[in-house]
């Protein structure tokens, strides 16, 4: 489980990491992120969960530096259908794919660094996984049997 921090967020708009008793600024909650913490961001005032709108500031932020994160066409979107269609797919699917593919090429990874450690040639090691993993090789698998069948007849 990540490590979470909380962080409160003062009418001046500074954030004040109450783990390490400092103020940060986003590029410090953006590093935190990455090194896998988890952040709650809590409006002193209200003591509602802010959370939310600073990531997405934060999510901005990299934008205006010409990091493009989202296409355009699908920026359009959100904005179109955001709190209706959109919100369902973001909390319930688009987390979970990220995540998967997160998982598939970490996995993929790993076994291509035993196959190096190994020393395999990757060319019958591909050319076996691209059979294998052809969703159309049981189609052509068993057609190849039945013309081999009628050649004996």
């Amino acid at each position: 489980m990540s490590h979470k921090v909380i962080l409160k967020k003062y009418p001046n708009r500074r954030l004040y990491d109450t783990e390490n008793s400092t103020y940060v600024i986003l590029r410090d909650v953006a590093d935190m992120i990455k090194q896998g913490k988890e952040v709650e961001v809590i409006d002193v005032r209200s003591n509602e969960d802010v959370t939310a709108p600073i990531l997405a500031q934060i999510i901005m932020e990299q934008v205006k530096k010409n990091n493009r994160i989202l296409p355009v066409s699908l920026l359009h979107l959100i904005i179109r259908f955001g709190d209706d269609v959109l919100r369902d797919f973001f909390e319930n699917h688009l987390e979970k794919a990220i995540q998967s593919y997160l998982l598939y090429k970490r996995n993929m990874s790993e076994q291509f660094k035993i196959y190096l450690e190994l020393g395999m040639d990757f060319s019958k090691v591909a050319k076996k996984s691209m059979e294998d993993l052809s969703p159309f090789h049981s189609l052509f698998e068993e057609s190849s049997k039945k013309n081999k069948d009628k050649d004996k007849e």
